[in-house]
């Protein structure tokens, strides 16, 4: 994703996609996260087309497949 100079200025950054993965888990909405290519750290989107799903959603999958 191709986040543009002004978007990545007034999102919130997160050091870690574990950390940025925990705050999209708890949020009333489906988020993803996504790393910027201009700031090289991990922010959050509602778009979902085209984006890994969270990495709580990939461990509970895997549990559950027979």
């Amino acid at each position: 994703m191709k986040t543009r100079p002004a978007i990545c200025q007034r999102k919130r950054r997160f050091a870690t996609r574990e950390e940025a993965d925990a705050v999209a888990l708890a949020a009333d909405v489906t988020l993803r996260v996504y790393k910027c290519a201009l700031c090289k750290a991990f922010h959050l989107t509602s778009r979902t087309k085209g984006l890994r799903p969270p990495r709580a959603a990939q461990a509970s999958a895997i549990v559950q497949a027979p």
